[in-house]
């Protein structure tokens, strides 16, 4: 009898945990480009990734070969940001759709944080030394060249001076009372991000956007996601669950709910979240 082989194909979400499962290999790219699978069922990251190699390809023909960091910086700025015309979303900054890699890549317009990925595996395959920086409320680029470092907004593509930088930490800073005895340096705004906070901070983006919008369900896919990449964070479980109390599934909403209870250390929104699974639970019986 002839053996029959049965392909399943994986889950969006079983594909992303894939991808993240282990941080010294994570493919931040790839990673990031598969979060729109959520939004677009038929997308074949495969073809993002070809399209990317394509763009890296054109770049890297107008660099000379002996090229050194700086003028390979400025070769990729130039394409980037003034040939290929990437930049900010200006007039629909709240669009999902910047999130989304594939979009940015169709519509070139994108937030700091997905300009970012891009430009970052471009000036990867171009032998850059570049991070990504979790910069307070807006996210950065950084660069080490010989010389010094270089930080770029992938907004506008414009390099900051630490003046800029310390000028745009003002109102964070004041906000958050980090100023006279308990100000910092403004190097320790700098350090950069792991793979898996870029992710986290890229999801995190897409949440604000749904629970604006009270978009349940799609929050739920994005929760999803935040759990599979960070699994001991507990407020993802509760945000998960006040979504699906949202949408009306009592019983996920109090499992979420109930993780959460069991692993916070935080006792007022602990005693916030009893309250909760007390009213889901009554609802219930």
């Amino acid at each position: 009898m002839p053996l029959t082989f049965e392909f399943t194909a994986p889950t969006p979400l079983s594909y992303f945990a894939s991808l993240v499962r282990d941080d010294e290999a994570l493919p931040l790219f790839e990673a990031a480009a598969s979060v729109a699978q959520d939004e677009y069922p038929d997308l074949d990251v495969q073809q993002v990734l070809g399209d990317v190699d394509q763009m890296l390809a054109r770049v890297k023909r107008r660099c000379p070969e002996d090229a050194g960091p700086l003028q390979r910086l400025r070769v990729l700025n130039q394409f980037f940001f003034r040939d290929m015309g990437f930049g900010g979303n200006v007039n629909n900054y709240y669009d999902p759709d910047n999130s989304y890699l594939n979009a940015v890549l169709r519509t070139r317009r994108g937030i700091p944080i997905s300009l970012a990925v891009l430009w970052l595996e471009l000036a990867q395959g171009m032998g850059l030394k570049a991070r990504g920086v979790n910069f307070p409320g807006h996210f950065m680029i950084k660069i080490n060249l010989p010389n010094g470092q270089v930080v770029i907004d992938p907004f506008t593509g414009q390099s900051l001076s630490r003046e800029d930088l310390s000028d745009r930490l003002e109102p964070y800073k004041r906000r958050n009372g980090l100023v006279d005895d308990f100000d910092v340096p403004v190097g320790l705004y700098l350090q950069a991000a792991t793979p898996r906070e870029i992710l986290a901070r890229l999801l995190r983006n897409l949440k604000e956007i749904h629970r604006t919008q009270s978009d349940w369900l799609r929050l739920v896919a994005v929760q999803d996601r935040l759990i599979v990449l960070l699994p001991e964070a507990w407020v993802e479980f509760r945000d998960r669950g006040l979504a699906w109390a949202e949408i009306g599934d009592l019983r996920l909403a109090v499992n979420d709910l109930e993780t959460f209870v069991d692993h916070t250390d935080d006792a007022l929104e602990r005693s916030a979240i009893e309250q909760r699974l007390q009213t889901l639970r009554r609802a219930m019986n």
